[in-house]
């Protein structure tokens, strides 16, 4: 495992390259026993302490023994999958603020991201099944479409662009610049465009562990596009079962705050969403050839 004077001495790009997270987050890059192995340059707004402070420390200085022992539990749960595990309403230190907390593993370590909580916890959730049984009677290019439409209805986004294949709809509130360029160069989650990404500590070229978190800041040429696309802020939602696999991407005109409840409802319904175009893909096979 590196060591962070190993990584202290690798040469790193300016985070607006792309080398960091969003402001709009934070970030904590740890081993698998929670020691801390870098950090966002943010993280003092978090944990009142210096990013400097924090390196080779054990996580459990830092935030209250409850809250890491909610949050170790919720990861063992986690660990050995490739999903993202998430908490709502965490209090790390005695600041009163809440935050909501996000956590996955990627490459030996555990990546840690938080964000201020969000009021309505569950309000998200509960309007996914609804949405998914909407569908039930639609097929084909219609079924596409009232995806797009519920997403939207479900984000709030002002535009909903789904593909499958070569399968592309879109549900949208008024009339962008130009229609979506589908792009695996942004990341999950994306606030604000002209946001200025934080760099992580200590910093280094080509890290493949920060690239998987939900906030990453994204490239240059990613930013470019989407501003001439007129879009400020956006959700990316993957979607993959058996044969079917896609994407959904959610645009806004105006900034949105990274709501990490809210994308783990559009991530649900994007699943469920992908099993009904399965089972559409199924009967129209076992449909007789005319």
């Amino acid at each position: 495992m590196e060591t962070a004077e190993e990584v202290r001495s690798e040469a790193v790009p300016d985070a607006e390259e792309g080398v960091g997270i969003q402001a709009a987050g934070y970030l904590l890059e740890l081993s698998l026993d929670w020691i801390v192995l870098r950090a966002s340059e943010n993280i003092h707004h978090l944990l009142g302490e210096s990013h400097v402070t924090l390196i080779d420390e054990p996580l459990g200085r830092f935030v209250h023994a409850q809250a890491l022992h909610d949050l170790r539990n919720l990861f063992s749960r986690l660990s050995g999958t490739t999903g993202v595990g998430r908490a709502y309403g965490v209090r790390l230190t005695d600041e009163h603020k809440l935050v909501d907390v996000a956590f996955q593993l990627s490459d030996g370590r555990v990546l840690l991201e938080a964000v201020p909580s969000h009021d309505g916890f569950g309000e998200c959730f509960g309007t996914v099944g609804g949405l998914i049984d909407g569908l039930s009677n639609t097929s084909g290019k219609a079924l596409l479409d009232g995806g797009a439409r519920r997403m939207r209805a479900l984000t709030g986004y002002d535009r909903v662009t789904v593909t499958c294949g070569e399968d592309r709809a879109d549900s949208s509130r008024g009339a962008f610049p130009a229609p979506a360029q589908l792009s695996g160069d942004l990341p999950p989650v994306l606030a604000d465009v002209e946001g200025v990404a934080v760099a992580v500590f200590p910093r280094r070229f080509r890290d493949t562990s920060v690239d998987g978190a939900l906030l990453r800041a994204p490239a240059r040429q990613a930013v470019d596009q989407l501003k001439r696309e007129g879009v400020r802020s956006c959700l990316r939602v993957l979607f993959s079962v058996d044969n079917v696999s896609g994407e959904f991407r959610c645009d806004s005109r105006t900034p949105r705050a990274p709501h990490f409840e809210l994308h783990a409802a559009a991530e649900l319904f994007a699943q469920l969403f992908a099993m009904r175009l399965e089972i559409d893909r199924f009967r129209t096979a076992d449909q007789p050839a005319k």
